[in-house]
């Protein structure tokens, strides 16, 4: 049943076909309906195994307009009245929903009382329909002249988390199609406009707005806003209309490039990495600038904060609680912030108060046994570090949480610990997690015997390895080390180049030891991987001399097995930090930034690519801006858990500029690039798997392949050949940007892709989608489920192996009890918990995610070709799903099925809230 619109506030949002077109009959008394809403499953069937739609921001309210309106003039019919003389007038309305806060501090809820009154005296928000025709006369586009909401006084006790308003305007009956609405907010404070829906007897129907977007009161932003409707054009083929306004709102975005940036702005600009240190602070916090010839590093997006007292190079820092800038709409929405900030509660409590302990105690706590890691999952924070009552009475605090927050100091039990608690200690397990872990991108083919490195012999020593062919003849099952090679038995897990030039500096902090590793692996019959060498090793003394190396191969006896596993670790610990720096942080959040910022630049609203995009920016300059003040700055998190310490920016900067390469970073590419697949148009993906069970590629290549379908039948509707590739000023200002500014220090390499035919670009799209979307939840949401048990994965080491040569004391002590030395080796407690109560963070998924296949409104475009082809990746997803949930249970695939191994889900692509292991976002929002 119909209801007056001034009765209804927040409901749920219904399909647009269900709200449009008007109900015949209806008298004109400004009402507005708002279609029924559907049922929804209750939660737990919403979670049950299968595609999971996430309730998201609650479900939007969609207006429509009841009553009959009079048609405009259809195209290539006169308006005017019969005999001639001024056009008709029409009347059009607006409806607008917007999206309230549900949670508002007292400033927040004065200020909209505030707004509340003044709206009555006239100070309300204004708009103005601009039509997609020019003037005959005048030559300017057509406007309705302002209108304003007439409802917001009424509406603002309303509880509803949607509230729609309305707004009339009076147009000729020429008008022709809105293509474009302004918005003047004269109120106090910001609103969120997530849509606008006008009608108004137009021939096409009505025309949507789809917004989501704040809109910041006139007294801080003076310019009106402008929103564009949802049909999208190229440049070219913009309408006469809206021509000048496409141009002016992208110069706006852009800015000019001075100021201080205020976080109600809505500018996108670049700047190097010049704020992770703070040399105010002392010289310990002193960070090289990332970025520029000396140090190339992608751009990251600028806030033009002043510079520090002692360097004019270092940009001054903005501490947490504090904000740092990036674009308004860039900003975590109130679900996601509300799910990040119980997150960091979680890790203030996990990492405050065994900072205090350590403070107060003056000693550092090593783990005693094996049982007190155990007890971080069980008994928390009393027990799990032995401390007397009388230390507790100094820490009040401590006694309060205890008492008032139940569970909350109690770490959840990792996944990996789930089905087999001592499967870590396993050769087996340590090699599976290669191929299906949290780091599974770094495996290769071994086609050289001994390897051999690529830094200057002249300072790093010989390039060739230390390990030999009787090192490992014994391990190949009869086969020669040429002959396991050429049958694409051979692996390598190689860091060698990536930390050796910078062990010199990491080994001489306090509490950090490492070497630079290289893991062989030989591929059994039974399809499983098992490491059969590991090579430890140190630079050299001086420039030229040999390096100090050690080789291990699999123990037989008590003491070999100790040390093994010990190498083992210092193995897990080069992962790791490879992993964080390299893998995930630079070739997935650096990466992006650039085309993101270039995206909202270059191309307009308007523009079908940017459309495409637009779901798999969602967030990422927020978080990647969180990381730069905690994460990654310097004494953050990742220097303060992670091996690489103070180097970290600079090893992730080296990978940057001697091995990342666009044109590899798409997955068949970088598969065939590790050598561990072939070339094959007989297989489904163009390729073939050496590793056939091979978790993170075979489920890879499903979702791969599913994000190319989609973004081929996408640019085949707006690019049918390479002139109208090469034609389009925005898509190709875009591309330009992005690698001339934002990837300006190797702007000049010859291997980034040309753009110039519609496979160029949906190549380049297919790119970035993926590492959006998969490649980054590959990498992200198992670092607690998988990682959070330290000795499975030990983020850094603190003592190098024993050795009787080097001191002699300390292998006498490794001897008499190799359990603690093993213990002490790794993370103290206080690191441990530190980089847990992280990673928790990292790894979980918030109420409003936006998973791969879903997160489009109904209301994302305005052609129907387009919503189709949508549906039919979503689809693809659904059955890559079920393809991954069937792989899981096939008990022939033993790197993810069987006694005690857990099955890979981090590329299933649906996921409720939380710490699940599973989930492919669309966009890098963690």
């Amino acid at each position: 049943m119909a209801v007056p619109c001034r009765e209804l506030t927040g409901l749920r949002r219904a399909t647009a076909a269900a709200a449009w077109p008007p109900v015949p009959g209806r008298r004109g008394e400004n009402e507005l309906c708002l279609a029924p809403f559907h049922h929804r499953a209750p939660r737990q069937q919403q979670q049950q195994p299968g595609r999971r739609r996430q309730l998201r921001r609650g479900v939007k309210a969609v207006a429509a307009i009841s009553e009959d309106l009079p048609r405009l003039a259809a195209p290539g019919k006169k308006g005017a009245v019969e005999g001639g003389g001024r056009p008709e007038k029409v009347l059009m309305r607006a409806a607008l929903t917007v999206r309230r806060k549900q949670k508002e501090d007292l400033k927040e809820a004065l200020a909209g009382h505030l707004d509340a009154l003044w709206d009555l005296v006239g100070q309300s928000v204004a708009l103005e329909l601009i039509s997609t025709k020019i003037h005959p006369r005048t030559k300017k586009p057509m406007q309705s002249g302002q209108a304003s909401i007439k409802d917001w006084c009424q509406k603002s006790g309303s509880k509803g988390e949607h509230v729609v308003y309305t707004a009339e305007f009076m147009v000729d009956s020429d008008f022709g199609e809105p293509g474009a609405i302004t918005v003047a907010n004269r109120h106090h404070r910001e609103f969120f406009l997530e849509s606008i829906v006008v009608e108004g007897g137009l021939p096409c129907g009505p025309v949507h707005f789809a917004c989501n977007s704040w809109v910041q009161s006139t007294r801080e932003l003076p310019t009106k806003r402008v929103f564009f409707s949802n049909k999208p054009y190229l440049p070219s083929e913009t309408p006469p209309g809206l021509r000048e306004l496409r141009d002016k709102e992208l110069k706006d975005l852009r800015g000019d490039g001075t100021g201080v940036r205020k976080l109600c702005d809505r500018i996108y600009d670049y700047a190097t990495y010049n704020d992770l240190g703070n040399p105010d602070r002392g010289k310990e916090f002193i960070r090289p600038i990332l970025g520029g010839k000396k140090i190339p590093y992608p751009r990251r997006c600028r806030t033009g904060r002043p510079p520090t007292d002692t360097s004019m190079l270092a940009e001054s820092r903005v501490e947490k609680p504090h904000r740092i800038y990036v674009p308004r709409d860039e900003a975590f929405e109130e679900l996601k912030q509300g799910a990040f900030s119980a997150g960091r509660l979680r890790a203030v409590l996990h990492t405050l108060i065994p900072s205090m302990i350590a403070t107060i105690s003056a000693e550092t706590h090593n783990f005693q046994g094996f049982h007190h890691v155990d007890n971080l999952y069980k008994e928390g924070l009393r027990l799990k570090l032995g401390l007397q009552e009388h230390l507790f009475q100094k820490i009040p605090l401590v006694q309060k949480i205890q008492e008032s927050s139940e569970g909350m100091l109690r770490y959840d039990t990792p996944s990996i610990l789930s089905k087999d608690k001592f499967a870590w200690l396993r050769d087996d397990e340590f090699a599976r997690q290669i191929v299906a872990g949290i780091n599974p991108v770094n495996i290769a083919r071994l086609t050289v015997f001994p390897p051999v490195s690529k830094l200057d012999p002249a300072i790093y020593g010989s390039p060739e390895s230390s390990i030999t062919e009787a090192d490992i003849t014994c391990h190949l099952n009869g086969l020669t080390v040429q002959q396991a090679m050429d049958e694409a038995k051979l692996f390598i897990l190689d860091y060698y180049d990536i930390f050796l030039p910078f062990l010199d500096r990491i080994n001489a902090i306090e509490g950090r030891k490492a070497y630079a590793t290289r893991t062989v692996l030989f591929l059994t019959q039974a399809g499983t991987l098992k490491p059969i060498a590991i090579e430890l090793s140190l630079p050299p003394s001086q420039p030229g001399q040999p390096r100090p190396s050690k080789v291990l191969t699999p123990p037989y006896d008590a003491t070999t097995n100790w040390l093994w596993m010990l190498a083992k670790a210092h193995v897990s610990s080069n992962d790791a930090g490879v992993h964080q720096l390299v893998n995930h942080w630079l070739r997935t959040h650096a990466i992006m930034e650039p085309f993101i910022l270039a995206a909202h630049r270059r191309m307009s609203a308007m523009h079908p690519i940017f459309k495409l995009l637009h779901p798999h920016m969602r967030y990422t300059l927020e978080i990647n801006a969180l990381a730069r003040q905690s994460l990654i700055s310097a004494d953050g998190v990742i220097e303060s858990c992670f091996t690489p310490g103070p180097v970290s920016g600079e090893i992730s900067a080296a990978y940057y500029s001697n091995h990342w390469r666009f044109d590899l970073e798409g997955l068949p590419s970088d598969l065939v690039r590790r050598g561990v697949a072939v070339e094959d148009a007989s297989q489904p993906h163009g390729i073939r798997l050496l590793i056939e069970d091979y978790p993170y590629a075979n489920d890879g290549l499903l979702l791969w392949s599913a994000i190319r379908s989609w973004v081929e039948s996408y640019v085949q509707l707006y690019y049918p050949d390479a002139g109208t590739v090469q034609s389009d000023e925005e898509l190709q200002g875009w591309y330009h940007e992005t690698v001339h500014v934002g990837h300006a220090d190797i702007q000049h390499a010859p291997w980034w892709p040309t753009l110039s035919t519609p496979d160029d670009l949906a190549s380049i799209l297919t790119t970035l989608i993926w590492l959006a979307s998969a490649q980054h939840a590959a990498l992200n949401f198992g670092q607690y489920p998988l990682g959070g048990y330290v000795p499975n994965r030990p983020p850094l080491m603190r003592r190098l192996l024993p050795d009787p040569e080097r001191d002699a004391a300390e292998y006498a002590a490794f001897l008499a009890d190799p359990h603690r030395f093993f213990l002490n080796a790794m993370p103290g407690v206080l690191e441990a918990t530190k980089f847990m109560a992280v990673v928790d963070t990292l790894s979980t998924h918030s109420p409003d995610e936006e998973y791969l296949g879903e997160g489009r409104d109904e209301q994302w475009t305005g052609d129907a070709a387009a919503v189709a082809a949508h549906a039919m990746f979503a689809a693809d997803v659904r059955r890559a799903e079920e393809t991954i949930e069937r792989r899981n249970a096939d008990q022939s695939r033993k790197n993810r099925c069987g006694a005690g191994v857990l099955p890979y889900e981090l590329l299933a692509p649906s996921s409720p809230p939380g710490v699940t292991c599973r989930g492919v976002p669309n966009s890098i929002s963690i």
